[in-house]
Formats: C-alpha cells, structure tokens, sequence
C-alpha cells in the first residue's frame, strides 16, 4: 500500500536538505506554483498552439490559457476528493492533505510545458524525423526509442529536472509529490506500452522521485502511478473535450444550435428541477457567447463531481499501486454518451477542419526542417553553415558531454522549446524567405 505521507513528500529535488526550510505562509507546494507561473517556459506556452491556429480576431485557447483553466479544474478536483475520502484514508497530518489541491494545481500547469511548437502535429513531426533518420550513430535501443516515439510528457520532466548550463542542479526544484504527479506514464520508451514518462536521460531523475514519494516499483524501470496523476489527467481529459468545441463555435466552425445540444446531453438524466434551473437561465441570457460559456461552466462542473467521485470508488485500487481506468473513462449514463458524442463531432469536423490540418502541415515541415539543420550542425560543427548554425543556439542547451544522445537532446531541447512564431521565423530565416532585423 502506498503512504500519502510520502506521497506528499514537501522536499524539493535537487536541493541541499540542509537547505530545505519549513514556511508556514507559504508552502513548498505554494512555491511550486508560484516558480511555475513566473518561469520563462511557461510564459512561452503563450505563443504555442493548442489546437486551433493562434488567433488574430477571435481569442481561442493556446497552450498557457489551456494549462491555468486545467490548474483550476485539478485544484477543484483536489478540493472534492480531499472532502469525498474521510480523513482516516491518510496516513498523514491534516496540513499535507490540504495541501492535495496545490499539488495538484502546479502540476497541472506543468503537464503541458515540454510539448513542442504546433500542438500535437509537433510531436508527430519530432517522431517523424527521427524515424527518417535511425542511421544516426552511437546510440543505443533505449536513446532511438526515445527519439522514435518523442513524447512531449517526458520532456516536460526532463525540462523541470534536468541542469541546463549555467543553472542550478535540480531544474525547477520542485516538490518531488509535485513532480510524480506530473508523470502519467511512469515507465520508459522501451517497454512495450503506448506512451512513456521519462527519457533515458532522466532515468536516475524519476528513480529517485519514485523512492522519495514511496511510488511501488513494477520491474524494468516501471512504478505504479503517483494516485494524484489520476485527478492531473482528469482535469486535463475535461478541459480539452469541453473548451474545444467552445472554441470550435467561436470560430464558426459548430453552429450554436450543435454546441447547445452537445452541452445540454451531459444533463438529459438530470431531475426535471435541475432541467429548468438550466433551460430558465439560458432563458434569461440572450448573449449568444454567454450561453454556451454558461453551459460550458455547468458541464465542467458535473465533470469534476463525476470525476472525484470516480477517484473515490477507485480509491482502494488506486491506494495500492494497481491501475485503474482514467477517471473520464469510468463515467456512465448521459454523460458518457454526450462524451462521446463530443469526441466524435471533434475528430470529425474540428480536429480535421482545414485550418487545423494547414497547421499540422506547416508544423511537420518546420519542425522537421530544423531538426535537420541542427542536428547536422551539431554531429558535423565543421561545417560553414554548421558553424553558424551552432551560435544561434542559446549556451544554457550546450552539453559538455560529447556522446550522440547528448548532443541530440541538446537540439530537442532548444526546439521543443520554441514558440510557434519563433520557429517559423528561424526556419524562415534558413530558408532565405525573410531577411532578420535589428
């Protein structure tokens, strides 16, 4: 059985325990939030695609709005479940377990920092490129893996982790409950599964972060999940399903009719009271936009009650490191259904709506185009342009250490790193197509 007195370990990774200071204004969890929000990596999330193009009239949702709406889901999440499971569940004191919704909130903003530019297609264009080019010398199964089968997951503990030059050890310093609750899949890219939560570099990172949080471990680098990774993808699964299609309306793309019919199916087994509190308030609002965000707000919130609820009847599994289904999955009735009508409306005629495929494309051409240019210039820095190449990429990714994997992980982490618009305009500037300017 795990211990959330060690699942709720405060100590920071990487930093000194004689350093490690007890703050009872502002919690090591606090802290955790706060470093996040203020962070350059995150302010970056601003500029980087979540699905749709980045706006020019019409604000639809990048990658930063995305990650706060999320932290505000996960803490509601952490609030209902620490009110759901009585107090005798944890074998911690009381100050840890009110501290569940902090965690969970930082990790949530974390959860998306080491996607690539271009939303999903980003990743798709890394696992592309790599698969072009497995010929690259001195590397081992596990380094192709993680190259092959790049997942912006393990790439966000590696950047909350890993020393950059001229950095301090640790990365980030964070909390080691707060980093196990980022990583959803706590295994690496060479055993058989799906996804994977940490590359070959940061292999001895989350072996530690397991034994400091008390994580059960499975064989072959595999743990059990941290059981707040259940409510961090909970809130994650609400957000991206619900706003989407809000989004999607925004742009014109779902008729308000549509979007009110899929909102209004996650309550068809409501008591008739609770149908008219809804159809009398939407009644009242005549704001077309106001209607579908008032729905919207409504349906996320049946979903984080569904949700703790779905955390609760799992609880015994999930409190003995066995795995369960991700709560979204575990909903039945209405809600089920409308969820699955709104994934198939979404594949259908958001997902794979012109402007989001032009911007698959042009994200698969420049992610792909730069790889090739950096990655030559760092296995071949004797070349002119290589050279050249090499001064554009900031110290702070520069390796000391001389092996192919090494040098490799220093372009993924100075390009998954870009900005949308930073990477078009270096890849502009490669090509010739736009001269820079002081």
């Amino acid at each position: 059985m795990l211990s959330w007195q060690r699942l709720l370990n405060p100590i920071r990774f990487g930093e000194s325990p004689s350093k490690q200071t007890v703050d009872y204004t502002r919690t090591n969890f606090q802290r955790d939030y706060d470093r996040l929000i203020f962070s350059s990596p995150f302010r970056r999330l601003q500029n980087k695609t979540q699905v749709f193009p980045l706006p020019g009239s019409v604000f639809v949702h990048n990658r930063l709005t995305h990650s706060l709406e999320v932290s505000s889901v996960g803490r509601s999440l952490g609030r209902s479940i620490a009110n759901l499971i009585p107090p005798d569940k944890f074998d911690c004191p009381q100050h840890l377990i009110s501290d569940i919704p902090t965690i969970i909130s930082a990790a949530c903003l974390a959860h998306d920092m080491g996607n690539p530019p271009f939303g999903h297609s980003g990743e798709d264009a890394f696992r592309e490129f790599f698969s072009k080019h497995q010929n690259l010398p001195e590397l081992d199964n596990w380094e192709l893996s993680d190259l092959l089968r790049f997942e912006g997951n393990a790439n966000a503990l590696r950047l909350l982790t890993h020393q950059f030059k001229g950095r301090r050890t640790g990365g980030f310093r964070l909390s080691y409950a707060t980093l196990a609750s980022i990583v959803k899949y706590p295994y690496p890219s060479v055993l058989d599964e799906k996804k994977y939560g940490y590359f070959k570099s940061e292999a001895n990172v989350f072996d530690e972060i397991a034994i400091q949080t008390g994580l059960l471990h499975l064989g072959d680098g595999k743990y059990c999940r941290h059981p707040l990774v259940y409510l961090v993808e909970a809130a994650d699964d609400i957000c991206y399903q619900v706003i989407d299609i809000e989004d999607a309306h925004k742009l014109g793309i779902l008729s308000t009719p549509k979007v009110t019919e899929l909102y209004l199916s996650f309550f068809s087994d409501e008591p008739t009271d609770k149908k008219t509190d809804i159809s009398n308030t939407l009644g009242s609002v005549y704001d077309v936009n106001e209607r579908i965000a008032y729905l919207r707000a409504i349906t996320i919130s049946k979903l984080i009650d569904l949700c703790a609820v779905n955390f609760s009847k799992s609880y015994t599994d999930i409190i003995n490191g066995k795995p369960v289904k991700p709560l979204i999955q575990q909903l039945h009735g209405a809600p089920v259904k409308a969820m699955d009508e709104i994934q198939n409306i979404s594949v259908a005629e958001v997902y794979n709506h012109p402007k989001v495929v032009e911007i698959e494309i042009a994200g698969f051409t420049i992610i792909g185009e730069l790889l090739d240019i950096f990655i030559n210039a760092i296995l071949e820095p004797g070349n002119p342009l290589s050279k050249k190449a090499l001064r554009l990429i900031p110290e702070q990714y520069l390796s000391d250490n001389n092996n192919t994997y090494s040098k490799i992980m220093t372009v993924v982490d100075y390009i998954s790193g870009m900005t949308d618009i930073y990477a078009l305009e270096t890849y502009q500037l490669f090509k010739g197509i736009k001269l820079p300017s002081l």
